[in-house]
């Protein structure tokens, strides 16, 4: 699974960004897929997580009620909708994919098999 992050920009604090992750290969709707940021000196934390199906999904604590995941099987795309951005928000973003059964959902980043190159959000005061 080869997977294509991209949506990332410069955007004032309370702005919106759409974080797009494009994949390839057949698998993918049997992968739970996620969304992982890191900031500069920092570890890659969790954000976001769905289930392969769609129908699970769960947040890092600092998005909650803020980002939304989603998925298109037929597209073979996830989305992280990011609102009311902050400063701490800045930090670059990647997918990340994992061959699961029903609807196990990973939050853990060593679990997840397939990464994309991740794309970078800076989120000004």
């Amino acid at each position: 699974v080869q997977l294509q992050a991209s949506g990332g920009g410069l955007v004032q604090a309370g702005a919106s960004l759409t974080l797009s992750c494009a994949t390839s290969g057949r698998i993918f709707s049997r992968s739970a897929t996620g969304w992982f940021r890191q900031a500069p000196g920092k570890e890659r934390e969790f954000v976001a997580v769905i289930s392969r199906g769609g129908g699970t999904t769960f947040y890092a604590d600092s998005v909650k009620g803020r980002f939304t995941i989603s998925r298109d099987n037929d597209k073979n795309t996830v989305t992280l909708q990011l609102n009311s951005l902050k400063p701490e928000d800045t930090a670059v973003y990647y997918c990340a994919a994992k061959r699961v059964i029903l609807t196990d959902t990973p939050t853990t980043p060593e679990r997840f098999e397939f990464w994309g190159q991740g794309t970078q959000v800076t989120v000004s005061s």
